[in-house]
């Protein structure tokens, strides 16, 4: 069986306006977080949604439903709810400026960004390396990070139908994580996508192929 899906970052919230980390924390989308989810529904209006998904933060759910509301599909469409696409929890950092989270995280280990992931070290390894500066220990680290998101292409698996098309709305990190584990080569994901831009996936036979990522829904 082999399913679509369409992968798209949450609209801009005050979290990402001021810079700060934003994992499980969550705040509202600003009016330009909105607006831009506005202007990424009208670009998707025309796709025949099957099945609509978002994390549960509410950012992710504002967004899926400005989106589906422009739909094509709109009456047939009922959004579901899925913590396992949430946003990798952060824990002690959850809030923090996100310069100085990063330089915590990582100056021990002789790096300061996080826009260095994939050339000096993997994503895999910063969240190890978060989980372990983390002094409650409560950020997620790798294996538990995609233990629940494999958990989540596992729902969808049971759900899909073969040709569906699939809405999915979600956060920035996770699908830079994504599109780095599971790209088909075309691109290097290096930062993460914008706000309200489009990452396709390919599922099928229960692997994820990345095709797509970061376009922009926005003139």
């Amino acid at each position: 069986m082999q399913y679509s899906i369409y992968m798209i970052r949450h609209g801009e919230t005050w979290y990402n306006r001021y810079k700060k980390m934003q994992g499980w924390s969550d705040t509202p989308l600003t009016p330009a977080g909105e607006k831009v989810a506005q202007l990424a529904a009208q670009k998707l209006a025309a796709v025949p949604f099957d099945l609509a998904f978002a994390s549960d933060a509410r950012r992710a759910v504002n967004t899926c439903q400005i989106i589906c509301d422009a739909n094509i599909n709109r009456q047939q469409l009922s959004m579901q709810t899925l913590t396992a696409f949430r946003e990798c929890f952060y824990g002690y950092f959850e809030g923090m400026n996100c310069e100085e989270a990063w330089y915590l995280v990582l100056g021990p280990h002789g790096f300061s960004k996080i826009s260095e992931a994939g050339t000096k070290f993997s994503l895999d390894q910063s969240k190890d390396w978060m989980k372990a500066a983390d002094p409650f220990h409560d950020a997620e680290n790798a294996q538990e990070y995609w233990q629940r998101i494999d958990a989540g292409f596992q729902y969808l698996d049971q759900v899909a139908h073969d040709n569906a098309q699939i809405l999915l709305i979600t956060h920035g990190n996770t699908i830079k994580s994504i599109a780095n584990k599971y790209g088909d080569g075309s691109f290097v994901a290096r930062t993460s996508p914008d706000n309200s831009s489009l990452t396709k996936v390919i599922r099928r036979d229960g692997q994820t192929l990345v095709t797509t990522y970061g376009q922009s829904l926005i003139d």
